[in-house]
């Protein structure tokens, strides 16, 4: 071994012990803390590379089926914002002020819409002179202390030939329900969530505000399949993470062409303005996992400025997929033939005799039939498990898309039999039996300190919260703190004392 070699190993041994002094130390004077949850090194939500940078603007997951409650109506869900940090603050999440967040619905299978709802947003600040979003504890959506405040307002178009026929502003300066700050800020955030529900004259219910993030999923796919060897499968990774959702519940008759007609497809788009002030579509969701693992690298950004009507340019990418050759290569499980046939149905035109519309133009939609009653006790593989319902045929919260999607790429409707999947099997937070059925979002305050009361953070920190100059376990605490850091200190000196030596020893070589 050299001297330079043996050099570099006395550097990292520094290093090392450098660390656990620091670490040392700050652990006892601060207390012991878990942060939650953990940074994601990658995101289905973040889809493609322009859109990954503007998370206001960008659609993570669209939601489209009957209400299991109310089975005479339709719920769309389109969530936004993805990896919501509940603790992310003083600035929180809010919808852009700059956008048109849209959701068009097809009802007559031509790739084009003929319905389209528009939701465009307004943010407004009572006191600019402090950094806080509340300024004190928020009873209701019209607080005084809530500092920070969104409305909103809801256009309905209706188009031919994707031309406006007629535009009615069916919801006008409706609250959205802030973000989910912590107990002490909202102690009561149900109530807020509850106030944000806002019926519409035309018999529809709209929800603007903050939610769980409802898509389940173990997202470290992207690190070459799990791990190249399954070791990696089992964890939500977007648990204790929110999402900005928007929630639209409308009577099947106001969406669908007729009772003999009831396939609506659905997708959602956001524009923005440019630079020179015209709107320009930055974002599209239909299906889950198209943009993301059916389309490669060089057809994302276009795929999100592009609208279904234009899709047969992306044909190739749903009939040569990559994903089955990736899976070939790592586990060895044969790829089905090609061309794909049978993902052209599920993806682009609807399946036969369940959502597919008559005369149906192939369109990355989300197809529902929406005379297809809600199952009595829905089973998380839909279709796959006889479950009509469920994925393909639109998609309910519950719906595990990621191990459909695995089986159906890897040949389930073409023979190949197999049970693929994430070991994700649900949501970590139970969805609602009413609308907008969505989770309530994990609040800013969760974590080991903040598990309920102010006792309760006492007793993990034993005198630490004492009024200044009380006796006994506050003086200890401190001294205990001061050690370990006078400790940290002398272990360092030491290091580098022991470093010194072997580097002279070195020199004299």
């Amino acid at each position: 071994m050299t001297a330079n070699a043996r050099s570099g190993s006395g550097r990292r041994s520094i290093a090392t012990l450098i660390c656990g002094a620091l670490a040392a130390g700050g652990l006892a004077a601060a207390g012991a803390t878990a942060l939650q949850p953990g940074a994601a090194s990658a995101s289905s939500h973040r889809e493609a590379p322009l859109i990954s940078g503007q998370p206001q603007y960008d659609n993570t997951d669209l939601y489209a089926f009957v209400s299991p409650d109310k089975p005479d109506t339709t719920t769309v869900i389109a969530n936004f914002v993805p990896f919501e940090e509940p603790a992310g603050g003083p600035n929180f999440y809010t919808f852009a002020d700059d956008a048109q967040y849209d959701i068009h619905v097809d009802n007559n299978g031509d790739a084009q819409g003929e319905l389209l709802f528009r939701y465009t947003f307004r943010t407004h600040t009572k006191n600019k002179n402090t950094f806080l979003y509340n300024t004190g504890p928020v009873a209701a959506l019209d607080d005084p202390d809530l500092n920070i405040t969104q409305t909103y307002d809801i256009d309905l178009l209706k188009l031919h030939n994707q031309k406006p026929v007629s535009r009615t502003k069916i919801a006008d300066d409706v609250p959205v329900a802030p973000s989910n700050v912590g107990k002490a800020s909202m102690p009561d955030y149900g109530t807020l969530r509850d106030q944000a529900v806002h019926k519409l004259a035309s018999g529809a219910t709209t929800f603007a505000g903050q939610a769980d993030d409802p898509f389940f999923a173990d997202l470290r796919v992207f690190d070459l399949l799990y791990g190249g060897n399954l070791s990696e499968v089992g964890n939500d990774t977007l648990k204790g993470y929110n999402v900005n959702s928007l929630a639209l519940q409308v009577p099947n008759d106001y969406i669908r062409a007729s009772a003999q007609q009831p396939v609506v497809g659905i997708w959602s788009t956001v524009q923005r303005k440019d630079a020179h002030g015209d709107w320009t579509q930055v974002s599209r969701l239909g299906n889950p996992l198209v943009n993301e693992v059916v389309n490669p690298q060089k057809d994302k950004d276009t795929f999100n400025a592009s609208a279904p009507w234009n899709d047969g340019q992306f044909l190739k990418n749903v009939t040569n997929p990559e994903l089955p050759e990736l899976i070939e290569g790592i586990y060895k499980i044969k790829a089905p033939a090609e061309p794909r046939t049978d993902l052209v149905d599920v993806f682009l035109k609807g399946v036969k005799g369940l959502n597919q519309p008559p005369h149906v133009r192939p369109a990355e939609e989300l197809r529902l039939n929406t005379s297809i009653k809600p199952a009595a006790a829905p089973k998380r593989l839909g279709v796959l498990d006889g479950d009509n319902a469920g994925f393909p045929n639109g998609r309910r919260l519950t719906d595990d898309v990621i191990d459909e999607a695995l089986q159906v790429v890897e040949g389930e409707l073409v023979g190949s039999k197999n049970d693929l999947g994430d070991a994700v099997d649900a949501n970590d937070k139970e969805f609602g039996h009413s609308f907008p059925y969505l989770a309530e979002p994990t609040s800013g305050s969760r974590g080991p300190l903040a598990k309920g009361s102010g006792t309760d953070v006492r007793n993990q920190l034993g005198g630490g919260l004492q009024p200044a100059g009380a006796s006994g376990t506050d003086a200890t605490l401190i001294a205990s703190s001061a050690a370990a850091g006078v400790a940290g200190v002398l272990l360092i000196g030491t290091a580098v004392f022991w470093w010194r030596r072997r580097a002279s020893r070195y020199r004299a070589y």
